[in-house]
């Protein structure tokens, strides 16, 4: 589901960028660390490629697939991402179905982003089960998300347009990727459970 303007001017803004930079990225690396050196990583959702630029500068990716629903949104990120060349590959679709936006193999990436993203998913849990599925064994998944409780504050109502059926609490979202086989490493929520912040691990099989 597309962000309405309030929502796409807010989480343009620079007081979201400060907040990105310098609290959720923090948060998210003291739970998961940088990537390893090389590493491929993928970011859901990437609006006009902030959250990309920090992948590659504070954690410290090789390269990012980044995939978006929304047009402009991605021709503005190809715009700020040019001065990493190749290094960027951007795309037009859905969470849900990373195979046709990007050609997005089983274990293709070690490390998924979502910096806000999944509560604007209708189908939520697909987007979870894409990401199990895309990451690479020891690959790491580094969410923040708004949850049921701060979408149903009149505030959020009244301001930004979201999906209003089976939407998820922090308990709710982190049983979902245990769910399909993603381990916590840490998580936090903000603010009587409206945010969570959190890094999961796709485990490693056992050597035969």
């Amino acid at each position: 589901m597309l962000m309405n303007k309030v929502e796409t001017a807010l989480v343009n803004s620079p007081p979201r960028r400060w907040l990105q930079r310098f609290y959720e990225t923090q948060v998210l690396l003291r739970f998961g660390g940088r990537v390893l050196p090389g590493a491929r990583a993928l970011e859901i959702g990437c609006g006009s490629g902030y959250g990309s630029q920090l992948v590659l500068e504070r954690f410290g990716a090789a390269r990012v697939d980044a995939v978006d629903l929304d047009r402009a949104m991605i021709e503005r990120a190809g715009r700020r991402l040019a001065r990493y060349g190749d290094r960027v590959r951007l795309a037009h679709g859905s969470a849900t179905d990373l195979r046709a936006a990007l050609d997005a193999d089983d274990g293709g990436y070690d490390a998924v982003f979502d910096f806000g993203i999944v509560h604007h998913i209708p189908d939520w849990p697909a987007a979870i089960a894409e990401v199990a599925r895309v990451l690479a064994p020891g690959g790491r998944f580094y969410f923040e998300e708004v949850t049921a409780h701060a979408l149903a504050r009149p505030i959020y109502q009244r301001l930004f347009d979201h999906p209003t059926g089976n939407r998820f609490t922090a308990e709710r979202f982190l049983v979902e990727l245990a769910q399909h086989g993603l381990v916590v490493l840490g998580s936090v929520t903000r603010i009587r459970g409206d945010y969570l912040l959190g890094v999961a691990a796709k485990p490693v099989p056992d050597s035969e």
